[in-house]
């Protein structure tokens, strides 16, 4: 048989074991107006007929999803390694298995990760192959070499030095301006939902296929992860072409392997030596990628270096021009702008030797060297004309380059401010050494180009686990990356367009400028700086782009969600991504083949921004269902802006190239059916499962395939209501309680059960479900009622508990009132109802909340004014007690108070270690309170506790012994406690009891009932000691009972030794581990008092009840000890799965 398969006896009566949680009668917490009606004989044992065989589930493997999170929290293996050992706890410790103390668990909670490997663990697992590996040290990095360099490392690149110029001289600097403004903004409400995502909790290494997936789900994260790896792929295909591009157009142009004889044909050329030295270049980067990504990583900083030496040598060049612009002359013939790679003097003819003699030029457009020979006509009727390309700051050609000359592929690039005579047949003059157009142009064709020059934001989240604080550092470092890029672009524009003359800002290849790029003409001290810095940074964005897209789609593969891709989650043996990296490089070598760097930028630029417009639609899905999760630490954030920037993505998309927009539309709906198709079994705690609890049917059916995952948790509340004898709402307070908690956005049942058969309640059924509809309207409560109407009030309760809801819309949290009254209640067994509610919903898996003093709670017209809500957290079982005042403070009503939490330190415990761990977590947790560690040290049992026991144990005892009725109950009690108080009077005037007296109940009465059977205790206890009771002195109390009393209990047909039974029980000694859970009760009691009298709410832990049944008594007495002297308290027991996580 199984491990998870245990044997347990099926027993109805009090008998120790689980027979009660799941038996068919067990008990409930009864309204006072239906009374207890038990049948059962008290004492009577009946034997099970039958053995159950049992599945024993545990309650953590509910809702997570395959694979499962790792989890430091509840129900770890770890976790048996700090079994309790001591005795301040003992009220706790049958439950210490599965619900650990807190200083217990404390420092894996502040210190746990479940980070994914990452490109330091590659090179250390690369290192050290087949060696023991070495202890992999905690993340150091800040935000500004850890977020924002690598930020602008991936931000600025080969858009910037190759077509922003271009661009500029194209569209103009105020549509340039439009451009980037339009970019930067969409990038910049992405950052900032970005930001909100990834601190809501730790993000695993992943970037943004994790935020994606974690927060709408397999489907969406599937498609959009492969879109964001395709985009990533072309990116690297990109740079590639941007690295050959300056290769062979600007550095080594000898290197072409094809050449052109004519003009027509230099296009094909540049194109096919782009494919062979591109392949090339892509091969040889696969292998450093293969060898080793240490390497890539070890020269970021070098490529980083040649990016910002680059931009300064541009700004240097600026501020020179103001006063002393650069020489770059530009020929002009007419006002058409020449190619001056073939000639050397921008002249017709010239003198040489005093004789008249052709140049290079004439040769260029006449049909030979003779001054004779047929020239072109437009070189004929027009002058040569020299123009500086860089006149300056201070020469006012900015008023010229602010509108945009857009044209058809093959338009002349023309200062429309010099003359000109036209020509027979324009057409054919583009064949000749004039500067044209390449391509068509046009606005949102330049939207697409430069898009890509603003991608790479999530550089930052990507390093997440390399970080220090990644909350911290993912939201600045990005957001002052976006910043400086942005002021970088549009100072840029600004400047290329005051600087440079327009024929030149249009020349994209430089060929004006004897094949000079751009942007270098412009850079002091020299244009290499800005080839060599260009060339660098293509080559190491390139590398970048091949080390981050196989580790991307391995991910994704070894996520599970595309089956037949797991192939690329297998690698080296150090998990170095080899097929991936081989996918990768063939789709690389597509892009390649393209081999226009224009035409391949707004292939990325569709699947960058589809993954944005998925970032920003999982922001403004999680802030709008406003899950009891979502609780980012970033807090500038909102649903509107997240809606604009997932706006602007798709309408950006579409601006820059409509059919591009479809088929990368298209591939990712391909994928979403296909994931759906196949069954996205992944549960990872998604926003459109916490979405679907919201619709009707088809979530319905979604919801029942498992139950939530932790981030998608909320209490689902059953409220357990009592009805007076009018069946009116009895603690109306109670559903006050309940919407205040609905900032959970949770399910709300209200319950009450009604004792006969429906036939003959049926009326009384519908009269009770009006009155509690009626008193949750007034008390605004959405939620629905149900109304049970059973024989037995265990039973009914019972079967709300099990059965309440519908499908996925299943409560997983049962919300009572505390039975203050259960002492004097006309039912002596009716705190057994309470107890069986207790250990019903500890059998279902389900939370339970009980309010002490449910009617001193505010209403929802109530403000509560500053104050605290404190938390005790002594035992760890699942975080409700964190979740809980995060949403009562979302509600007006406790919108004013602040938590505190305080936690217990044991004799071993480091206090100061465990406030920090303890700051640590919560700071995971996105919560703001303030902390305390309350150090309980005292092992000692005090006399005041081992009385108070004896009082208990004696209490419980005499009622079992002896069925009176209430009235004589008390008469009984109140006669022992005045015998003993006499008695004691004449044998010690209890001067050293008054100490004990200060800890008893706050009214007056039961102050002096409880003096009274502490002093007589206290004297008894002395009883036991003795060998012969029967030689007791004359100021023993050998028995409470007159003669009177004895004979009116025989006249009962009473026992017949009743007295002597009663007679025993000042003989008795306290059971030992009552003793020590009295002493847990009194001591955390003591604490709490002392620290939280004033709160407005205390929240604490509440013990479970014991094992063994015979004790529930006494476990009704330890909560009320621990309860004393507090006004306003919600204990919190948890069901035994996590309810809240640091995970985004």
């Amino acid at each position: 048989m199984g491990d998870r398969f245990v044997v347990v006896p099926v027993d109805t009566g009090k008998t120790s074991g689980k027979e009660g949680a799941r038996s068919g009668s067990t008990g409930a917490y009864p309204a006072p107006d239906t009374g207890g009606s038990s049948s059962s004989v008290p004492g009577t044992v009946f034997e099970p007929a039958v053995h159950i065989l049992e599945y024993n589930r545990e309650p953590n493997k509910y809702g997570d999803g395959v694979p499962k999170e790792n989890s430091p929290f509840i129900n770890s293996a770890e976790n048996d390694k700090n079994n309790y050992d001591g005795t301040n706890m003992a009220l706790f410790e049958e439950e210490m298995d599965r619900h650990p103390m807190v200083s217990s668990l404390l420092d894996k909670l502040a210190n746990y990760t479940n980070l994914s490997q990452g490109a330091q663990e590659h090179e250390e697992a690369d290192e050290e192959e087949g060696t023991k590996k070495k202890t992999v040290k905690s993340p150091q990095m800040g935000t500004f070499m850890g977020v924002y360099l690598p930020c602008l490392q991936n931000i600025l690149g080969v858009i910037l030095f190759l077509r922003l110029t271009w661009i500029v001289g194209t569209a103009g600097i105020l549509e340039s301006l439009a451009i980037v403004g339009l970019c930067c903004s969409c990038t910049m409400l992405t950052a900032i939902s970005m930001s909100a995502i990834a601190t809501n909790g730790v993000v695993p290494a992943g970037g943004s296929y994790y935020m994606i997936s974690r927060s709408l789900g397999p489907e969406f994260g599937g498609a959009v992860g492969l879109c964001f790896y395709l985009g990533t792929t072309f990116a690297g295909a990109m740079y590639i072409l941007g690295t050959i591009e300056i290769l062979l157009t600007y550095i080594v142009p000898q290197a072409a392997i094809f050449t052109a004889e004519r003009k027509e044909d230099q296009l094909n050329a540049l194109l096919n030596n782009m494919r062979i030295y591109g392949t090339i270049c892509l091969s040889l980067m696969a292998v450093v990628v293969f060898v080793g990504v240490k390497y890539v990583n070890k020269l970021a900083l070098v490529f980083l270096a040649c990016v910002i030496l680059s931009i300064i040598s541009i700004y240097a060049g600026v501020i020179k021009s103001g006063f002393d612009p650069p020489d770059f002359p530009v020929c002009m013939l007419g006002n058409r702008t020449l190619q001056n790679l073939q000639f050397d003097k921008c002249l017709k003819t010239e003198i040489i030797n005093n004789n008249t003699v052709s140049t290079q030029l004439w040769r260029l457009f006449c049909d030979g060297p003779e001054l004779s020979s047929t020239c072109n006509e437009y070189f004929v009727n027009n002058n040569l004309t020299l123009i500086q390309g860089i006149p300056g700051l201070a020469s006012g050609v900015i008023s010229e380059n602010m509108w945009s000359v857009y044209g058809p592929l093959g338009m002349l690039v023309e200062n429309k401010r010099l003359p000109s005579v036209g020509g027979i047949d324009p057409a054919k003059d583009i064949y000749l050494p004039y500067v044209v157009n390449d391509i068509s142009t046009f606005f949102t064709l330049l939207v697409g180009i430069y898009f890509p020059s603003v991608t790479g934001i999530m550089a930052g989240s990507n390093r997440s686990g390399d970080l220090k604080d990644a909350q911290k550092s993912i939201p600045i470092g990005t957001i002052l990356a976006i910043a400086t890029t942005s002021f970088i672009y549009v100072s840029g524009v600004i400047l290329f367009g005051a600087c440079i003359e327009g024929v030149l800002l249009r020349d994209k290849f430089g060929d004006s400028v004897k094949g000079n790029l751009v942007i270098g003409t412009l850079s002091w001290p020299s244009p290499w700086v800005i080839v060599i810095g260009s060339f660098f940074s293509c080559c190491g964005a390139g590398l970048q782009s091949l080390t981050g897209a196989p580790r991307l789609l391995q991910a994704i593969a070894r996520d599970g969600i595309v089956p037949f891709l797991q192939v690329f989650g297998h690698g080296k043996a150090n998990g170095e991504p080899t097929w991936a990296l081989l996918l990768t490089a063939g789709i690389c070598e597509i892009g390649i083949l393209i081999a226009s760097l224009d035409a391949v930028a707004p292939i990325l630029s569709m699947f960058f921004l589809m993954c944005y417009m998925f970032v920003n639609l999982a922001c403004a899905v999680q802030t709008l269902l406003r899950t009891p999760n979502w609780r980012p630490r970033f807090k500038y954030y909102h649903w509107t802006l997240s809606f604009l920037g997932m706006s602007l993505c798709l309408s950006i998309m579409f601006i820059s190239s409509w059919y591009y927009a479809i088929i990368a539309m298209g591939i990712a709906g391909c994928i979403y059916k296909y994931i759906e198709y196949r069954g996205a079994e992944k549960e990872w705690g998604d926003g459109i499962r916490g979405l679907s609890l919201n619709a009707a049917r088809y979530a319905l059916i979604r919801l029942e395939e498992a139950p939530p995952h932790t981030k998608n948790w909320r209490p689902q509340l059953l409220v357990l209501l009592n009805l007076d004898s009018d069946l009116g709402v009895k603690h109306p307070r109670l559903l006050s309680l309940t919407t205040q908690l609905k900032a959970g956005k949770g399910l709300t049942i209200v319950g009450n059960v009604l004792q006969g058969t429906y036939l003959s309640h049926e009326a009384e059924a519908k009269k009770a479900e009006q009155n509690i509809k009626s008193m949750m309207a007034t008390e605004r409560t959405k939620g629905f009622c149900h109304v049970v109407v059973s024989s037995n009030l265990r039973d009914g309760i019972s079967h709300l508990i099990q059965s309440a809801g519908l499908g996925g819309m299943k409560h997983n949290t049962v919300l009572v009132g505390w039975p203050g009254t259960w002492k004097q209640s006309e039912d002596p067994q009716s705190w057994r109802n309470f107890i069986e509610i207790v250990r019903e919903t500890t059998a279902a898996h389900q939370a339970m909340l009980v309010a002490k003093n449910v009617d001193s709670f505010p209403t929802c017209q109530d403000r509560l004014g500053e104050g605290t809500i404190d938390v005790w957290w002594v035992v760890h079982d699942g975080g409700m007690l964190m979740l809980l005042p995060f949403l009562l403070r979302q509600h007006k009503v406790w919108g004013m108070c602040k938590m505190r939490i305080f936690t217990v330190a044991q004799m071993d415990d480091n206090s100061i270690q465990m406030k920090k761990d303890l700051q640590m977590f919560l700071y995971h947790l996105r919560l703001d309170a303030e902390v305390e560690v309350v150090e309980m040290h005292d092992n000692d049992i005090s006399a005041f506790t081992y009385e108070k026991t004896l009082v208990m144990e004696q209490r419980s005892q005499m009622l079992k012994q002896m069925h009176l009725s209430r009235t004589e109950r008390e008469r009984e009690i109140q006669s022992i406690t005045d015998e003993s108080r006499n008695s004691i009077r004449r044998k010690n005037q209890g001067a050293t009891e008054n100490s004990n007296v200060s800890r008893q109940s706050s009214t007056a009465e039961d102050a002096q009932e409880d003096e009274a059977q502490l002093i007589h205790d206290k004297n008894t206890t002395a009883h036991t000691t003795m060998n012969n009771k029967e030689e007791a002195g004359p100021d023993r109390v050998h028995m409470t009972w007159t003669k009177d009393k004895l004979s009116t209990e025989r006249n009962r047909n009473r026992e017949p030794n009743a007295n002597v039974a009663v007679r025993d029980l000042f003989n008795m000694k306290p059971n030992q581990s009552n003793v020590r859970r009295m002493h847990t009760a009194v001591k955390l009691n003591e604490v709490v008092v002392n620290k939280s009298q004033g709160a407005h709410l205390v929240l604490l832990n509440m013990p479970g009840p014991p094992r063994n049944r015979g004790g529930d008594e006494n476990y009704m007495e330890f909560l009320e000890v621990l309860l004393e002297g507090l006004n306003r308290v919600l204990m919190v027991r948890g069901g035994g799965r996590e309810v809240i996580t640091i995970y985004s």
